[in-house]
């Protein structure tokens, strides 16, 4: 017996597949490439998590992010981070304020630029790790304490980090903490030639893209909701978690390559963004219920930045997407009891 599908969600499943594509469409105007960033960028946006682009300089991951600012109808701030930054310049600090008729003085909170509904923190980690660690309350709460005082962020809120590798001179690494906070971590690489030519016959012309907003926050909230519902059938969640569970070295369901080469697994919030992300892919198919290659497409930029490896690990060359690209291929879709 097939499951008849609500006309209603059918309808909103159509539309949210037409916006999403109206989004990718509007980016590539002016951004070449990169299509992999920009899908991943897109899904953090319409569940409702955040993204974090590691690159060298000079690759676009500024310019994306100021892109999509413009593809949708949000407030969009830059925050620059550099060492000298402050927490209260990001967050924004109490003065004292006199009325000019009464002289009556009194504190009043000044907003700093993380209040916006776009928020791009850029090389986010050339600050310290002091001012790294004031976008923690934002990024869960959606809400900043100063004071005592509990202020409100507007939603949709959505923080888009560039930071270049760990490995230059300059930077400071993100607290694990921070990293857990980010939905995914994306990688982006050098453009082939052909995608050089056309950055180049774009840049160097005097061509002008015209960004269109194509999405309101009401209809990303909306889009934010109706992956939620979106159904995940039980053998697809235990697949989930237990891809997941393979990166706890000495755990039920570590593999070899997890016990040789990982410090520290992921956390629980691995497991809602592998499953949120695979929810959203499955809208984008035209379906209401998830499959395990939804997972996988998700995996990678869930788990790289969630997953710290040991000595030996580091120590023979090892990155962190040879060992989740290992259990990703090695961790079986159904179990023995499940099948």
């Amino acid at each position: 017996m097939v499951n008849k599908i609500d006309p209603a969600i059918q309808k909103a499943t159509e539309e949210f597949r037409r916006k999403f594509q109206a989004l990718r469409e509007e980016i590539g105007k002016a951004i070449v490439g990169h299509e992999e960033i920009v899908e991943g960028v897109l899904t953090a946006l319409l569940v409702g998590g955040h993204v974090l682009i590691e690159g060298v300089p000079g690759l676009g991951k500024t310019y994306l992010i100021r892109t999509l600012a413009q593809a949708v109808d949000l407030k969009f701030t830059r925050i620059q981070f550099t060492p000298d930054l402050m927490p209260a310049d990001i967050i924004g600090t109490t003065i004292i304020s006199e009325d000019p008729a009464s002289g009556k003085r009194s504190f009043e909170f000044q907003r700093g630029p993380l209040f916006a509904q776009i928020v791009l923190a850029d090389e986010i980690n050339r600050a310290t790790p002091k001012t790294q660690s004031a976008m923690l309350e934002a990024m869960q709460e959606h809400s900043v304490t100063v004071g005592g005082t509990r202020h409100t962020l507007e939603e949709p809120f959505f923080v888009m980090a560039t930071q270049n590798p760990i490995e230059q001179e300059g930077t400071y690494p993100l607290p694990e903490a921070q990293l857990d906070r980010f939905m995914f971590k994306l990688l982006v690489n050098y453009s082939d030639k052909d995608e050089l030519k056309t950055i180049m016959d774009r840049t160097t012309t005097g061509f002008q893209p015209s960004i269109s907003a194509v999405m309101t926050g009401d209809e990303i909230i909306g889009a934010q909701k109706l992956v939620r519902r979106v159904v995940m059938a039980p053998h697809v969640q235990d697949y989930a978690i237990r891809a997941a569970m393979a990166s706890h070295p000495g755990g039920p369901y570590a593999l070899e390559v997890t016990n040789k080469y990982v410090r520290w697994g992921v956390s629980p919030r691995a497991v809602q963004t592998l499953t949120l992300g695979a929810k959203l892919h499955a809208l984008l198919d035209g379906r209401f219920n998830t499959s395990f290659s939804d997972v996988q497409r998700v995996y990678l930029p869930a788990m790289r930045h969630r997953m710290l490896l040991n000595f030996e690990g580091e120590a023979e060359g090892i990155s962190t997407d040879d060992v989740l690209n290992e259990l990703l291929e090695k961790t079986p879709t159904m179990t023995e009891a499940a099948a």
